[in-house]
């Protein structure tokens, strides 16, 4: 039966009471041979050592041509200390951004729900979409019409002018209404209605 290997934590966790037992500063061919005594391959011992250096766990520092590391237990206590209240206020940013996006999601919801209010102003603004239409066609009707004398034309053109305009500016508004507080896209809102790029006031 194979005998199971040391995991990775393990390794480190046997490496850092290596230095805080003897509280000595070492060479990595020093690291090697101990650490093979606490059971640490010595071919791993190198990159368990520089993962408690990326850590802020171990220390190291050049002096001539060598490599000397130290970890000292006051040391590493303030060290796993500093992390922890790094991590805690990590996580406080990333609490209070999903609070705000929540907030911003409830804000961006409120008023496309269905509703009574919402029904009725959609309705309207069908009612005020075919009426513009119907407008639109009783005045060309009016304008290309020979059987009726021109003055009587003129006043039938005139108020049919006022009430296509009066409904455009009403669909507008609606529009705006619709848009700004009930989430719609101009673009989603025109085709909803059938409203063409030629939709507009007559001069």
């Amino acid at each position: 039966m194979s005998r199971k290997g040391v995991s990775a934590e393990e390794k480190r966790i046997r490496m850092l009471n290596i230095f805080h037992e003897s509280c000595e500063v070492y060479q990595l061919k020093d690291l090697e041979k101990i650490g093979q005594k606490k059971g640490i391959p010595s071919q791993s011992v190198k990159d368990v050592v520089q993962s408690l250096v990326d850590d802020d766990l171990v220390v190291t520092d050049k002096i001539g041509i060598s490599n000397f590391y130290w970890s000292f237990p006051s040391a590493a206590a303030q060290t796993k200390k500093n992390k922890l209240e790094s991590m805690r206020k990590s996580l406080q940013q990333e609490e209070s951004k999903a609070d705000q996006l929540d907030e911003t999601i409830k804000a961006e919801s409120s008023g496309r729900e269905p509703s009574d209010e919402r029904d009725a102003i959609l309705a309207e603004l069908q009612q005020g979409v075919e009426a513009q239409m119907k407008l639109q066609q009783e005045l060309q009707q009016y304008r290309d019409s020979g059987s009726v004398n021109f003055e009587l034309k003129e006043k039938a053109a005139l108020v049919a002018k006022d009430s296509v305009n009066r409904w455009t500016e009403n669909v507008w508004a609606l529009q705006s209404y619709c848009t700004n507080k009930l989430g719609m896209e101009r673009q989603q809102f025109d085709q909803a209605f059938n409203i063409g790029d030629d939709f507009d006031t007559i001069s």
